[in-house]
């Protein structure tokens, strides 16, 4: 998409081939989008250049600790195989790619050295400003955050490369790199982005963010689930995160792209140039239906050597190690009639952002609100919430509240409600009662999670015999800074905390 320093590449190329890095910070579960920057490594060794991938598990760590440190050698190995396993699935000889490990070189005393040396020039406002879009934003940053653009910039010099490779969104971490390495007396080196792909939901295809992506390992029945999911308004090209991937990936790789449909459509039909699949799209030739069910049988064609590869003892343990929240095998314990009971984690729930769009008092009952509640869908839930004598009606419309939405619809005097409205309460009497209120900022319809859990589907629907909202709940408290917490870690957006106004220590129910 875009390129720094052209006219450096163009003067090295008439001499030698090109040394260029790639890198990943080995955090959460690599995604579909990967096949971007996969397919372009593909074209960098198809031209001669020399091509190093970098697994960057210190910058994993010091990102807001997204990869706990007890963790990071197997989410290395892990990123390591699968990252391997994707260049396999669309032809890239691994014998020509050198794959180097950042704490190889990191923790060395030059490096330390250097990476003091950079700490002694680099203000603040530089640091989080370079990391303002790849490291994750919190309304009360760590220190090790704002280190992370700096270290990145010193690999450019430790690799002994000419250029450094990553998306669009590391294009201020590269300005950042250009204006200070000089600084060290080290050469600026060449930039070169490719395009972000829209997730499924519209927005950047996130780790974070299941609903976005697909994940590598998803089986079949997962990559039909999101893809029917997944926005694709008829006509509407724009954060169109399935034309984005035809786009981006599959005519790359392919050259051309086969939409299948029923003879009584028009039958098959081949595009060889993206721009006329995209104005067919936008002239509604195409539908979104047809769009769906061919890339998921074009992905499907590259998740296949992947799935197979991973469908070892071997490397189903190294997954089940690296992201062992993500497990739901059975633990140790059995009930009493020999069934095993299974373990539940906080990714199993489904909780979003909402906006409370009406609020009227239920006809039956006294101590009940009924809700509308827009949390992203094509229509508003209604909830019903026990918060009459606690929540005056005005401060509940129009504001964010957080819902579970996968609990099973349940009749309250007569009405259905679709989801709870999350609040803290205080420990001790006259009881108080407050919404939990999500960062500033945030869209209905936003996911919330707990933090270390942002992998992980969450269950279609609760059920209630197994009790897994119960279960986790017990250990849902607010931090003495008003933080809502599960044992401890903290529920999260992709804008910060959740959090609450004033009820210290309460619990969350």
């Amino acid at each position: 998409q875009e390129v720094l320093g052209e006219d450096k590449l163009m003067a090295i190329l008439k001499e030698r081939e090109l040394k260029i890095y790639w890198g990943t910070a080995t955090t959460g579960k690599p995604h579909v989008a990967y096949f971007v920057p996969m397919s372009k490594i593909a074209d960098f060794l198809k031209a001669g250049c020399e091509v190093t991938i970098l697994f960057a598990d210190l910058h994993a760590y010091l990102d807001n600790m997204k990869a706990p440190w007890e963790l990071l050698e197997l989410r290395t190995r892990y990123y390591e195989n699968v990252i391997k396993a994707m260049l396999e699935s669309i032809g890239v000889p691994l014998e020509k790619l050198k794959f180097v490990q950042g704490t190889d070189y990191q923790l060395s005393k030059e490096y330390t050295l250097d990476a003091y040396r950079l700490s002694s020039v680099v203000t603040q406002h530089d640091a989080k400003k370079a990391g303002a879009e790849v490291v994750k934003q919190v309304e009360h940053p760590l220190l090790s955050g704002l280190l992370y653009p700096g270290l990145q910039a010193l690999d450019e010099e430790y690799l002994k490369v000419d250029a450094q490779f990553g998306g669009v969104d590391q294009r201020k971490i590269f300005t950042f790199a250009e204006k200070y390495l000089p600084s060290l007396g080290y050469a600026k080196r060449i930039h070169l982005m490719n395009p972000m792909v829209p997730g499924l939901t519209g927005g950047k295809m996130s780790s974070s963010e299941e609903d976005s992506k697909i994940d590598l390992l998803d089986s079949k029945e997962n990559v039909k689930k999101k893809l029917r999911k997944a926005f694709c308004e008829p006509g509407n090209v724009e954060n169109n995160g399935v034309l984005s991937f035809i786009k981006h990936v599959l005519f790359p790789l392919k050259s051309e792209f086969v939409v299948l449909r029923e003879e009584k459509w028009g039958g098959n039909k081949t595009y060889t140039a993206y721009e006329t699949l995209e104005k067919d799209f936008a002239e509604q030739v195409v539908h979104p239906g047809d769009l769906k069910n061919s890339v998921e049988v074009s992905l499907n064609k590259l998740l296949d050597p992947i799935r197979e590869k991973f469908n070892t003892p071997e490397l189903k343990k190294l997954t089940h190690m690296a992201y062992p929240r993500d497990s739901k095998e059975p633990v140790e314990k059995h009930t009493k009639n020999c069934e095993p009971e299974y373990e539940v984690i906080p990714s199993q729930l489904d909780i979003r952002v909402g906006k409370v769009i009406s609020v009227e008092k239920h006809p039956d009952a006294d101590s009940l609100y009924v809700e509308k509640i827009d949390v992203g869908e094509p229509e508003p839930r209604t909830v019903v919430s026990g918060l009459v004598h606690f929540v005056p009606k005005e401060q509940l419309q129009d504001r964010l509240v957080v819902l579970l939405c996968n609990m099973k619809p349940k009749a309250m005097r007569g009405v259905e409600s679709q989801g709870m409205v999350l609040c803290a309460s205080s420990v001790g009497e006259p009881r108080q009662v407050e919404p939990l209120d999500p960062p500033a900022g945030c869209c209905a319809g936003d996911r919330v999670y707990v933090e270390g859990y942002e992998d992980g589907d969450p269950d279609d629907e609760l059920k209630p015999k197994k009790k897994v909202f119960e279960k986790l709940q017990v250990n849902f408290r607010v931090s003495e800074d008003c933080v809502a917490q599960w044992k401890q870690r903290n529920f999260l957006t992709k804008l910060g905390t959740v959090s609450c106004k004033s009820l210290k220590g309460g619990s969350i129910s």
